[in-house]
C-alpha cells in the first residue's frame, strides 16, 4: 500500500524501520532474522538503503522482494541519481514496478567510495527534484524524499535548504523522512518553518536508537547532526561498559519518540542499524503507553 495513503488513512501513528544490504551471506542471515523478530510490532513499512553510486542496487532490490513476499510487509527501495544515466534510471524503476513495488524514497545520494565531491553522471542527473520529477512523470509510486530538521551537511544556509525542500515537495515527493537527529526542538521548529513555507506532506522523523559512542560521533560528523551536550557526557560517563550504554540509548529514543508522537509527528521511521533488540524495545514501549493519545 502506498505510505502517504496509510498515513492519511490511519488513525494511529505509521512506525516504519530502516535497514542496509549487508555484504555477507552471514549479515543477511542477521538482517532477515532482525526483520523475523521486528515483523510482530507490524511496522507500516520497511526502508531498504541503496549504496554509494548504485552499487547495492540488485541486492536493495532482492531484499525488498523477500520483506514483501516473505513477511506481507511494505518494503520501500531507496533510490538515487549516483552512477546512473537516465536510461539506468527508469530501467531500475522498471525493475521496480515488476515486482510490486508501491513506494520509493528519492535521494540524490552520496558520492561513492573514495569520492568527496557530488559529480553529476553524464547524461543522469543534478538534483533529488529531478529524480522525484521524473519518477511522478513516469511511475505510479508514491514517493518519499529525505529532510534535514538540522540543515543539510552541504547546504548555503538553512533558509536555502527549505527551498531546495519545496522543490522536491512541488516536483511531487508526498512525504518525508528526516534525517536522523538528537534534540525534538529541532524537528517541531523544523516542521514549523516547513508549514509556514507551503510544505504541507507528512514529515516523518527518523530516530536511532544509539549503541555505541564512536560510531554515533563518526555518524554526526558525516551527516551534520548534533548530540546534546548533557546525553553526550551521560554517553562518555559510561565508558566501556557497551551494555549501559545501550540501556541508555534505549531510554533516550522512547523519550524521545514518547514527545514527538505527543507532539503531533505522523508515525517514527527507526534507523535499525541491522538489530532488533534496540528498536523491539523502544517499539514495545510506545504500543502499551500510547503517548500520542490526550489524557
Amino acid at each position: 500500500m502506498r505510505i502517504d495513503q496509510l498515513i492519511a488513512e490511519g488513525s494511529e501513528p505509521q512506525f516504519s524501520f530502516e535497514f542496509f544490504p549487508p555484504k555477507t551471506e552471514q549479515g543477511e542471515e542477521n538482517l532477515f532474522e532482525a526483520i523475523e523478530q521486528l515483523a510482530p510490532l507490524e511496522p507500516a513499512f520497511i526502508s531498504v538503503t541503496y549504496g554509494a553510486g548504485g552499487s547495492t542496487r540488485d541486492k536493495t532490490i532482492e531484499i525488498v522482494s523477500r520483506i514483501r513476499d516473505r513477511h506481507g510487509i511494505e518494503a520501500m527501495p531507496h533510490f538515487t541519481c549516483v552512477g546512473s544515466t537516465v536510461d539506468e534510471l527508469r530501467e531500475t524503476l522498471d525493475k521496480m514496478a515488476e515486482i510490486g513495488v508501491e513506494n520509493v524514497l528519492a535521494l540524490r545520494g552520496d558520492p561513492p567510495g573514495g569520492e568527496s565531491e557530488w559529480t553529476k553522471t553524464e547524461g543522469g542527473l543534478e538534483y533529488s527534484r529531478e529524480l522525484v520529477e521524473l519518477i511522478r512523470a513516469e511511475y505510479p509510486f508514491a514517493i518519499g524524499a529525505a529532510a534535514f530538521p538540522e540543515t543539510h551537511i552541504h547546504a548555503t544556509s538553512a533558509e536555502d535548504d527549505l527551498d531546495f525542500l519545496k522543490q522536491k515537495v512541488d516536483a511531487g515527493a508526498d512525504f518525508l523522512v528526516t534525517q536522523l537527529f538528537f534534540d525534538n526542538d529541532a524537528y517541531f521548529d523544523f516542521v514549523q518553518r516547513a508549514r509556514e513555507a507551503g510544505i504541507d506532506v507528512p514529515i516523518i522523523p527518523g530516530i536511532m536508537p544509539i549503541s555505541n559512542v564512536a560510531q554515533l560521533e563518526r555518524m554526526t560528523t558525516l551527516c551534520g547532526a548534533t548530540i546534546p551536550p548533557a546525553l553526550h557526557e551521560a554517553l562518555l560517563a559510561r565508558g566501556d561498559d557497551a551494555r549501559a550504554v545501550e540501556a541508555l540509548g534505549v531510554s533516550y529514543a522512547t523519550l524521545q519518540s514518547a514527545e514527538l508522537l505527543a507532539g503531533g509527528a505522523p508515525g517514527i521511521h527507526f534507523y535499525t542499524l541491522n538489530r532488533s533488540p534496540a528498536t523491539h524495545a523502544i517499539l514495545g514501549a510506545l504500543k502499551l503507553q500510547r503517548p500520542w493519545i490526550s489524557r
